[in-house]
């Protein structure tokens, strides 16, 4: 199939321009989609005061729990990752991926691995 740079560049300026008449909430959202489709490389780390006293890897999402009967949100997040026990950014043998929940109330923060 051969598609022009004249085809192309349409195609990404028409992208461009839906774009900019989005709402910050809807590029915002479009992006997690694309994120959520794609997968993310993330890492959660859990404090405990100034240390860090859990650290998962591999995260692709983490995601809220809802209520069964009423479908609200609940007071905590959970998803998979691999529990890096030696806290060195690596997933070293013997690390397993691991269910986890975290509170709203924890020590935490979620970010993607720079590595």
């Amino acid at each position: 199939m051969n598609t022009s740079l004249a085809q192309v560049t349409g195609a990404v300026a028409v992208a461009l321009a839906l774009l900019a008449g989005c709402t910050q909430e809807q590029q915002n959202q479009l992006s997690r989609d694309i994120q959520n489709w794609t997968g993310t490389n993330g890492v959660l780390e859990v404090y405990a005061g100034d240390k860090v006293a859990r650290r998962f890897l591999k995260i692709d999402k983490i995601s809220t729990a809802l209520g069964t009967d009423d479908g609200k949100p609940r007071a905590y997040r959970y998803g998979y990752g691999v529990l890096d026990e030696n806290l060195n950014m690596a997933v070293d043998a013997g690390e397993k991926k691991v269910y986890f929940e975290i509170s709203d109330y924890t020590n935490a923060v979620f970010f993607e691995n720079p590595r």
